[in-house]
């Protein structure tokens, strides 16, 4: 699942390798981050999946378009995407499956996490 730290030519943050054990995209997400990482000018970069505190539930995901991991992080290759997940939230993460509905009604990106033990009625937040 995870392999020793890496430091990109001497310089930088070292992070490590993980699989998609740890969190996979699917295509459609995939897709969708691609398209938003060109859009942002950054076709290289991650998405930071991270939980923090917070929602009806107590726990909530974050989601942000960076140009690279950040020292410590868990970096991750699924659907042709870089994701990045810091190892508290990777704690929450594991096993966790990242979508993207395109629809007007319930759309957008939907986190499947078997680790959440609930969720409240808007799908926002979560316990575990």
């Amino acid at each position: 699942m995870i392999t020793p730290t890496v430091q990109q030519s001497g310089v930088g943050p070292s992070f490590r390798v993980g699989d998609e054990r740890l969190i996979k995209l699917t295509a459609n997400a995939g897709q969708k981050v691609g398209a938003l990482l060109t859009k942002q000018g950054r076709p290289d970069g991650v998405l930071r999946v991270a939980v923090v505190g917070g929602g009806c539930s107590g726990l909530q995901y974050k989601m942000d378009l960076q140009d690279r991991p950040a020292n410590r992080d868990f970096l991750v290759e699924s659907a042709g995407t870089k994701v990045v997940v810091d190892p508290k939230s990777a704690l929450y993460v594991t096993g966790s499956e990242l979508d993207y509905v395109d629809a007007l009604k319930d759309g957008g990106f939907k986190v499947k996490n078997p680790n959440a033990a609930t969720s409240c009625s808007c799908g926002e937040s979560f316990s575990a």
